[in-house]
Formats: structure tokens, sequence, C-alpha cells
């Protein structure tokens, strides 16, 4: 049995890996140390629980899925932003089956502060993505934003939609795009 790992990676690449053949249940210290070809506690010298192990491998997940694209072309209008997460969402769902369903956000909620926190930090990323594409959207009127319905708050709608598409599996933009063309142009 090798006992050393060379990195946190590729503990967290064996994660998402028995994530993506095995489910939720597979992922605990001793079914990614077998994986790894590692001892038990060479995991341990990286994630002091499994709850971080969880978290860790959850937080991979997300930036895998919404991980930077090669060209910024995604980020000069809203349009091609909503279409890229949503292509990014129907990829995060073929990869990891069941990532996306609520059972898996309670899951991520059985430590509250850390595995909520790490879900958040990514995205407030894409929340904070989506406000400045929507700042720099040249094609949106430009009495579209008001004091009232500012730029954070439509933002914050958008991200509603698409969370709720990602639960119900719907990967189609349609709807939300429309939205966007008769409320901003």
């Amino acid at each position: 049995m090798n006992t050393i790992v060379t990195s946190k990676e590729e503990i967290l690449k064996a994660s998402r890996e028995l994530l993506q053949h095995r489910g939720w249940v597979s992922i605990n210290i001793r079914s990614v140390a077998a994986a790894c070809g590692v001892s038990v506690g060479s995991i341990y010298n990286y994630f002091d629980s499994k709850t971080a192990l969880v978290s860790a491998t959850v937080e991979s997940i997300w930036c895998e899925i919404f991980q930077y694209p090669e060209h910024d072309a995604v980020f000069q209008n809203i349009q091609a932003c909503i279409t890229w997460i949503y292509e990014r969402m129907e990829y995060g769902c073929k990869q990891y089956p069941g990532f996306f369903t609520l059972h898996s956000f309670s899951f991520i909620q059985e430590d509250k502060s850390d595995g909520k926190q790490r879900m958040q930090k990514t995205w407030q990323h894409i929340l904070d993505k989506l406000c400045s594409v929507l700042e720099h959207d040249t094609m949106i009127r430009t009495d579209a934003f008001t004091e009232l319905f500012t730029v954070e708050k439509f933002a914050n709608v958008l991200f509603s939609l698409m969370l709720s598409a990602l639960l119900r599996q719907d990967y189609d933009p349609a709807a939300i795009l429309e939205i966007v063309r008769r409320t901003l142009y």
C-alpha cells in the first residue's frame, strides 16, 4: 500500500470519482483511502474528519462544474452567461448524478457551518459574476435598473430561477432568457 499521497488534489479527485460511480454513501475516509491506495492515516493528514473531506469534495465539484471558461465571450452579455451556466448545470448533473438534488443539499448541510459556507462561497462567486455581466452588457437598456430594481436584486432573481431549474433538472434556458429579454432590452 502506498502510504504517501502526493497531493490533496489526488484525494479530492478520488472522492469525486467515488461520488460519480457509487454516490454519496461512498465518500468516507476508508473508501477514499482505498481508492487512493494509501492508509487511512494519510487521508487524516489532509482532512481531520469525514465532514471535512465531504465539504472539500463538494467544493471541488462546484469548482469543476463552474470552472472559468477558456474564453471570455461567455461574459460579454447576460444571455451568453446564462446559457453557459445552464450548460454547466447540465454537465454537472451528468458528471455527478444526484449532486444537485435536495438529498445532496441536505447531506452537505450536515455540518451547517463548513459545508454551507463552501457552497455559499461558490454561489456568491456566480452571483458576483452575474452582477458584473449585467453591469457591462451593452445591450441592456440604460434605464433598466433603478434604485428599487437594482442589478443585485435582478441577479438574485436570476440565480433563484437557476437554482429552481437545477433542482428540477431543467437545463433549457429559454424561459429565463425570455424574462431577461422582456425585462432588460
